[in-house]
């Protein structure tokens, strides 16, 4: 595709933050913090009420906001290209493939134009549980039109849908914000109508009571942390609703389940290294709750039910890759868990999924993933691909006495397909194929696995995305993403998205570094906390190989990434800004050392074991100032920039990215530009409405390319 990207329209003027004196001494170290009056004081109020933002900063924000505008106003009909591209490859009419629970089908689909899912329901035919839904069809139910109650909102999104154990009700939970304090409503699915109760400030999800008389859910404490479980009694309001468990440790979050056999609520209190489990018999929900083990200081475990044991996937006896073990109901102690699948070094179990007479899981080795069946004889046997780098999922349904299992697989050149899989005469049934409407054939792309070395001598996976015949003579621009936090995994999977860029010459990639689990647990805690540098270092040398293989060259690499990877993106601008034409910052965590000393702020108790307490910890506090990208900002040339956040986002507040421009602003010598935009009514997530996210998608990709082939042009 031949195009010619529009030059930035930069203004006369960037929007300069002032300067006002502020600064904090810890461990004999002097900190100076010039923008911290960006931060909201009244910041909780901010996240419930937007309009309750301080006008001096709502007024530098919208100063950002409309220079950011004015830079990329040349790109107008470039994003209107892009994001016309990117929704011609949706297809509009799109529904999940119907899930079977007792009477019942249950999916979700969207409308022709819509924004927002249905939640829709049919009845059970066992010829046709399986068969995508058709618009309109009969028996079809609509239990929750998303367009319809997100009409005339600026944010909408549905945070969950659990209908109860007898099917006539549903349980749902809506942000209106983008500030994830939710609302859980109780629909009547015979009547279609909301019952008057509504339980506010909520984490958004809810457990059945197994009669369908009351539901669980999580309560946010007034630093919006899920801190306590909660029962509601229909028909009461939420004055009367009853603690079932509180969290006394500030940095521990709270999360409910249910077990796949349906018998017991899953209470689960953890941060990023340990847990602990309460159970619940959904039959009794007045009953006690049952610690499964005491929390010991980073023991992992979850835990399923089957029978009259439990199947509990645990890192416990320095399982570091994870191994499942069983126990008798009574008696649940760790002195009680046998090892039902061992620990294998280098293969890590991500999933475990119960049914009645099969143990399933997904499980990691030389980062590729694979299925693994064992029935109640022990008896193992494999479901995997064959391509070199992929992604497969396995999706949860609501039965549990079945020998069907669901997943998905797909690769970067492979759209998703979702199958289903017997357990027992092992046949494979493919029941959807991801459609592209406007058209795409795998064959006119490649994917590949390299891998990079880093400055230690660790091999460094990258998978990537590029067109057919790609000269590999380095003349090509190359978006890098990385994330490498928390252990989280990025798959290699399929994204239409993307083939804007790849069609526009562009080779994807992705960095799998270390924080990742792609090579196993011991990969993610290789980039935290102490090693968190090993992250930054993983991904420079990952552009640094895609150099060398000739993919691109020295300042045609544009680096992306969001949250987490929001930081990394800030620490890769510090640490190598020659090898970047542009760097994307989605609600970037740049201000880490700030927030990790901020023990209010949401996340920050919780994030303690992730990147240590500089509060407490001297070492913590040096290796935090040593990257943290706002206090290392200095004076030398830049990349282009681009950061985003969301002014009622709780994760990473508004303030980081602003904080982090004005500082580069105010402190680099060259380079840039540097451009802020703040997405005014929306959170972490951007975007509720799927067509409304491609507007943010085709900012970010206009910005790539302009940056690219800016580039391009000064070599």
């Amino acid at each position: 595709m031949t195009f010619e990207p529009p030059p930035f329209a930069l203004p006369p003027a960037a929007p300069k933050a002032e300067e006002r004196p502020h600064a904090f001494e810890l461990f004999g170290r002097r900190v100076e913090d010039p923008f911290a009056w960006l931060k909201a004081e009244n910041w909780r109020a901010v996240l419930k009420d937007p309009s309750a933002l301080a006008p001096d900063i709502r007024a530098y924000l919208d100063a950002e906001n409309a220079y950011a505008e004015a830079a990329l106003s040349g790109a107008a009909a470039l994003r209107k290209t892009l994001v016309a591209e990117m929704r011609g490859r949706i297809r509009e009419d799109d529904a999940s493939v119907p899930e079977p629970d007792g009477p019942f089908a249950y999916y979700s689909r969207h409308r022709e134009g819509g924004q927002h899912p249905l939640i829709c329901r049919r009845p059970r035919t066992v010829h046709r549980i399986a068969e995508e839904p058709e618009d309109g069809e009969i028996g079809e139910q609509i239990l929750l039109d998303g367009d319809k109650e997100g009409e005339g909102l600026a944010f909408f999104e549905i945070a969950g849908a659990a209908h109860s154990d007898d099917h006539r009700l549903l349980a749902w939970g809506v942000d209106t914000k983008g500030s994830e304090l939710h609302t859980i409503r109780v629909r009547d699915l015979d009547t279609g109508e909301d019952r008057p109760e509504r339980v506010e400030s909520t984490a958004g999800d809810a457990v059945w009571n197994a009669v369908g008389t009351a539901f669980f859910y999580v309560a946010l404490d007034e630093n919006h942390r899920p801190a306590r479980v909660m029962r509601h009694r229909l028909g009461t309001d939420q004055a009367e609703d009853t603690t079932v468990y509180e969290e006394a440790d500030p940095g521990f979050f709270v999360n409910i389940g249910r077990t796949q056999s349906g018998t017991y609520l899953t209470v689960t209190a953890s941060d990023h290294e340990t847990a602990e489990v309460h159970l619940l018999d959904r039959a009794d929900d007045e009953g006690p709750l049952r610690c499964v083990a005491r929390r010991e200081e980073r023991l992992i475990y979850s835990v399923e039910h089957w029978g009259s044991y439990l199947v509990i996937l645990t890192n416990a006896d320095g399982a570091v890759d994870f191994k499942i073990v069983t126990c008798p109901l009574d008696a649940t102690a760790r002195e009680n868990w046998r090892d039902a699948v061992p620990y294998r070094p280098g293969v890590m179990i991500r999933h475990l999924h119960v049914l009645g007479n099969h143990l399933v899981r997904l499980e990691l080795e030389n980062a590729l993933p694979r299925i693994v069946v064992r029935d109640m004889k022990g008896e193992e046997h494999t479901v995997s691909f064959a391509e070199e780098a992929y992604s497969l999922g396995l999706l949860p349904g609501y039965e549990f006495e079945t020998a069907r299992i669901r997943f998905t697989y797909s690769s970067m050149t492979t759209p998703a397909e979702t199958y289903d899989y017997d357990c027992v005469t092992r046949a494979r049934i493919l029941r959807k194929r991801q459609t592209v409407p406007s058209g795409h054939e795998p064959a006119d792309y490649v994917t590949r696995r390299l891998f990079a070395t880093a400055p230690d001598g660790e091999s460094v996976p990258i998978s990537l995305l590029h067109r057919r015949g790609l000269a590999l003579d380095g003349s090509a621009p190359l978006l890098l993403y990385g994330y490498g936090s928390y252990g989280t995994l990025m798959p290699a999977g399929f994204r239409t998205n993307l083939l804007s860029l790849v069609d526009r010459g562009f080779v994807y990639a992705i960095a799998h570094i270390r924080g990742g689990t792609e090579k196993g647990w011991n990969w993610y805690l290789e980039g935290k906390r102490e090693k968190k540098p090993n992250t930054f270092t993983d991904f420079v040398a990952c552009g640094r190989a895609l150099i060398e293989a000739g993919y691109t060259r020295q300042g045609r690499i544009v680096a992306h990434g969001g949250s987490a990877g929001g930081m990394l993106m800030g620490a890769a601008a510090n640490l190598a800004p020659e090898l970047f034409a542009g760097i994307v910052a989605d609600v970037p965590f740049v201000d880490v050392l700030n927030t990790m000393l901020d023990a209010d702020l949401p996340l920050t108790p919780p994030e303690w074991p992730e990147w240590g307490n500089p509060a407490e910890s001297e070492a913590a506090f040096e290796t935090i100032l040593s990257y943290s990208p706002y206090d290392n900002v200095a004076a030398k040339a830049y990349p282009a920039i681009l950061a985003l956040g969301g002014l009622t986002d709780p994760r990473v507040t508004y303030w980081e990215p602003a904080k982090w421009v004005a500082r580069l602003r105010a402190t680099m010598t060259g380079g840039g530009p540097v451009l802020l935009k703040i997405n005014m009514e929306a959170g972490h997530g951007g975007a509720a409405g799927r067509f409304d996210r491609l507007e943010e998608v085709g900012l970010i990709y206009a910005f790539a390319l302009m940056a690219a082939a800016r580039a391009a042009k000064a070599a």
